[in-house]
């Protein structure tokens, strides 16, 4: 068993692409865990305590926005890499995410292996930093 390349925390609404993320996520050597919402994201954020979270944007309850939002607000949890998955990337939802900090986006529908290099080059980013300081 290699060593863990980062724990990463999968937040979509959508079953079927929760799972696919996260399988191929895993099989890269990440440690996934899941939510199905934005509120569900962040009632396990500090137990999981991701490296990166990907966030899908339309989810009920709460959405990415607004998740990405309180993530960045939090002062326990705003170091965390926030990957947003929309299916509409337009000019004015990067200026927001810009606003709101996210770190990287992704368009729907999307291909697994670029997903896996944003979050590996996020990760791999915040390992760093940890080592580095010690």
């Amino acid at each position: 068993m290699g060593e863990v390349l980062g724990r990463v925390l999968v937040v979509d609404d959508d079953e079927v692409i929760r799972q696919l993320i996260a399988v191929n996520l895993t099989l890269e050597g990440f440690d996934v865990y899941t939510a199905s919402d934005g509120q569900d994201c962040l009632d396990r954020v500090r137990e999981v305590d991701p490296d990166v979270v990907t966030l899908d944007v339309m989810m009920p309850r709460l959405d990415g926005w607004e998740t990405a939002s309180k993530l960045r607000a939090d002062e326990m949890t705003t170091h965390i890499k926030v990957v947003l998955i929309t299916a509409r990337a337009q000019e004015e939802d990067k200026r927001r995410g810009m606003r709101i900090g996210v770190d990287a986006y992704l368009t729907k529908p999307f291909d697994p292996a670029e997903l896996i290099q944003l979050v590996r080059d996020l990760a791999g980013g915040a390992t760093e930093t940890a080592t580095g300081a010690s």
